[in-house]
């Protein structure tokens, strides 16, 4: 039911929607876009928004280990922004970010998921081959449809979940959000 749900509200945003083709379009391995792009959507539904929050960026992550320098991901940037340059992209290979998370390596897209700090962060979205929207959710998505921030019990970082929830203004913006600590 919560997928469900969470598709047809990724289906029914233009914005979306146009990021998500736009991605497809890359043939990245093991990718989908997250975090926000996700997570915010589904707070101003479940807050009954009648207008977007505006989006900071687009994380679009994915999974490879073969071009996994940084320039890599800068050139996949550029080439974003020359298709539309309106959207603000940020692409991210997770088969590195391990090095700057000082974790072990990541298997894939969805096991990197698993070490971000808050577990509604940790959502994302793609499209199939065939154009359907596919959910990649670790977590799954009941804290998210709950309207909770919850910390990372797998990579507990408390200072960093307080930092992100002070510099993001989340409680604010979306004021029937609840800290489950």
């Amino acid at each position: 039911m919560q997928e469900q749900r969470l598709r047809e509200w990724i289906a029914a945003d233009p914005l979306r929607m146009r990021a998500l083709h736009i991605a497809r379009e890359l043939d990245l391995p093991d990718w989908c876009i997250a975090a926000g792009f996700v997570r915010n959507l589904a707070w101003d539904k479940l807050h009954r928004f009648d207008t977007p929050t505006p989006l900071t960026d687009i994380d679009l992550i994915h999974f490879d280990p073969v071009r996994s320098d940084p320039e890599h991901d800068f050139a996949l940037e550029a080439r974003l922004a020359a298709v539309d340059n309106d959207l603000p992209w940020s692409v991210r290979n997770q088969a590195r970010m391990h090095l700057r998370n000082e974790d072990a390596p990541y298997q894939s897209t969805l096991d990197a998921m698993t070490y971000w700090v808050e577990l509604e962060t940790a959502t994302g979205v793609r499209l199939d081959e065939s154009g359907q929207i596919e959910i990649v959710a670790p977590f799954g998505l009941d804290s998210l449809f709950a309207k909770k921030v919850t910390p990372n019990r797998k990579r507990y970082k408390p200072a960093a979940f307080s930092e992100r929830l002070a510099k993001k203004n989340w409680l604010w913006i979306w004021p029937e959000l609840q800290i489950d600590v």
